[in-house]
């Protein structure tokens, strides 16, 4: 896919940052408009994965725009990320890695959009947050809402 790259470079920027390798880009009528990654650790904030960050740096877009929209993202979204695809009736999301965290949230994704899972990428999306989960397993699990960890990595 043409545009997942901008994503994990934004997966890399966030791991350089000290944050969690999550990255996202937001592009409309083949245009890349907007990149984001996450930035809970960074910003100390409850809501900034890479996929919310995204539309945020993309500002305000009219309903229209957005149903033209792809979004990348490095990952399965979770539940709150899913929500705002849905609200914004983004038509198809390419995910990178659906193995090392298959959002619950994955099933209605697929069910309101088209969703294309990017495998020529999965590889290293995996090895990025595959390293920082083996790393920093709580930090990972306050991420995903989980309160005890899970080995859920696989490098």
């Amino acid at each position: 896919m043409p545009y997942m790259h901008h994503a994990i470079q934004q997966a890399r920027k966030s791991l350089a940052e000290g944050g969690i390798p999550i990255g996202a880009a937001l592009v409309l009528d083949n245009e890349l408009i907007s990149l984001g990654h996450n930035r809970r650790v960074q910003n100390s904030s409850a809501i900034l994965h890479a996929e919310m960050d995204c539309l945020e740096n993309a500002g305000r877009l009219t309903p229209e725009e957005y149903k033209r929209c792809t979004l990348y993202t490095t990952l399965t979204p979770c539940w709150m990320c899913t929500g705002a695809i849905l609200l914004y009736k983004i038509p198809t999301v390419v995910i990178g890695d659906i193995r090392t965290y298959r959002s619950p949230a994955l099933r209605l994704l697929m069910g309101s959009a088209i969703v294309e899972i990017n495998e020529s990428t999965s590889v290293e999306c995996q090895y990025l947050l595959g390293i920082f989960i083996n790393e920093n397993p709580t930090l990972w699990n306050e991420d995903i809402g989980v309160s005890d960890i899970c080995p859920i990595a696989v490098l």
